[in-house]
């Protein structure tokens, strides 16, 4: 797991406002969910935009401005929504990138999602900037203008761009509607981009928690109402646009290439794409184990199949040839290392009747027989019945908890955890058992905390069988740094344990 101040930094932040969104509607925890529904957001009223534009250079200002003059309430409010919708669009992107950044979340398993992300970036760029274009304000005149010139400076290139928004005759109503066809052909390349940037993301979010969306979305017809957006003065090629009321969120990048220079800004934009796409090639952890799986075990149920989160198991014919039976297959490479795949095989039980438990698939470094067999000597070992916390070691830590009567243990990922060790544990003597999962939508491998619901509540197999008294189990999603919550479960289960025995 990634180490640092920043990480450390970022981590905290995120806990500190947790209890400001519950439910896992932490925006910061949906980023690249938030960025979606602002992506649907500008299709969505982009449409109606189109519906209504005059594809023509004397015919686009007044189009977009009847739009706010005649529809204040329809199109007026589309109009206003879809640029803020831009602007969100590109702020949600950018920290969702630099989140991933600071998190690691870029090498391994993770890398070819990075890599297919990073050029989305110029896709989102282009499309943003050119929407600008197309009021043909002199706002739109003026990132026009810019534009082109930046474009030109580029090698194999003789300024013949930038010579289309310096003559009023250069640009025609064919010109103006290549404009168009750019504006709509780039993002449907992004969605494409988008689209396979998921691809390896089994059941990916892209949009977030409904109360998130909602507010969200309220969020942005309360701006688009308070601040409505309004045309500048027409596109006048005949005169230099000034005192320029500037989208600093989409159109940062045409004063910044201005104040460097044109072969500057292309120089650095290079160096900093270049950093993005060989970040992958400098892993900043050593890779870890990946799921293995035992031939003799694995009888092809599809479960570690289904519960991957990256999509890492396929199921192929087994070795052993006889006809129809499949067995589960690991691609190194897209491997999380987490376990989940362990926790949902149907042969993790720990009460089989065997010396060493080999299960179906599972991880070499946190087995599902080491777990049991040390399960076993705590319990063995403990003088009065403790209470057994199931954790995540990218959570809190519930090692730190081990005393007399607390029995802690640090898994890969809580889905690791096979619902059976519940009812084992309890058997074994403990108190009461407690699976502490990390804060909601904040697993490190996405789907951990889920799985681990649906297991407990029986939705999912393995489930969770009905005979384990609920009143000696205690299920929580909670932060790193939330061990008053930790704390008053074990005093619940310890109350609740010796309430029994007076019984």
């Amino acid at each position: 797991m990634r180490s640092g101040p920043v990480r450390a930094a970022w981590l905290r932040i995120e806990e500190t406002i947790d209890p400001l969104f519950p439910g896992g509607t932490n925006p910061l925890r949906n980023l690249g969910a938030l960025a979606c529904l602002m992506f649907a957001a500008l299709l969505l009223s982009g449409t109606y935009l189109y519906i209504h534009f005059d594809t023509s250079t004397d015919g686009a200002w007044p189009s977009i401005n009847r739009l706010s003059d005649e529809q204040p309430w329809l199109g007026g409010l589309l109009r206003s929504m879809h640029r803020y919708a831009a602007d969100l669009f590109v702020t949600f992107t950018l920290l969702h990138l630099l989140r991933e950044w600071v998190l690691g979340h870029y090498s391994s398993f993770r890398a070819m999602t990075w890599l297919t992300g990073v050029p989305l970036l110029a896709f989102m760029y282009v499309s943003g900037i050119g929407g600008f274009w197309l009021n043909w304000d002199v706002l739109g005149q003026y990132a026009a203008t810019a534009s082109a010139e930046l474009i030109d400076a580029l090698p194999m290139l003789d300024g013949t761009l930038a010579r289309n928004f310096l003559d009023s005759g250069a640009v025609s109503d064919r010109f103006f509607s290549l404009l168009v066809f750019i504006h709509l052909g780039v993002p449907l390349m992004l969605l494409f981009g988008l689209w396979f940037h998921l691809q390896r993301v089994t059941r990916p979010r892209i949009l977030p928690p409904r109360a998130l969306m909602f507010g969200q979305l309220a969020l942005l017809a309360a701006i688009a109402l308070a601040w409505p957006v309004t045309s500048g003065a027409p596109a006048d090629l005949g005169r230099v646009p000034v005192a320029l009321a500037l989208d600093w969120f989409v159109l940062h990048p045409l004063p910044l290439a201005t104040s460097l220079s044109a072969p500057v800004f292309w120089s650095l934009l290079a160096i900093l794409f270049g950093v993005l796409l060989m970040l992958p090639t400098f892993p900043d952890r050593q890779r870890e184990p990946v799921a293995v799986v035992d031939a003799d075990n694995c009888n092809g149920c599809r479960r570690c199949v289904d519960d991957c989160p990256y999509s890492a198991i396929t199921l192929e014919a087994h070795p052993d040839g006889k006809p129809g039976k499949q067995i589960a297959v690991v691609a190194a490479e897209r491997c999380a290392s987490c376990g989940i795949c362990a926790g949902a095989c149907p042969s993790a039980t720990p009460f089989r009747s065997v010396i060493e438990l080999v299960n179906g698939i599972d991880m070499p470094q946190q087995s599902v027989d080491s777990l049991r067999r040390k399960l076993v000597d705590d319990l063995a070992r403990a003088e009065s019945a403790p209470v057994v916390v199931f954790g995540c070691r990218h959570g809190m830590d519930v090692e730190v908890n081990r005393r007399i009567d607390v029995l802690g243990y640090n898994l890969l990922c809580i889905g690791l955890l096979p619902p059976s060790f519940i009812e084992y544990a309890l058997r074994g003597g403990a108190a009461g058992v407690i699976v502490c999962g990390c804060a909601d939508a904040s697993c490190e491998f996405r789907l951990g905390n889920q799985w681990t619901r649906e297991r407990m509540l029986g939705a999912r197999e393995p489930h969770l069988r009905r005979t384990v008294p609920p009143d000696r189990l205690r299920v929580m999603m909670v932060g790193r740094h939330e061990q008053g919550q930790l704390d008053a479960a074990i005093d619940s289960l310890r109350q609740n344990a010796s309430q029994g025995e007076i019984a």
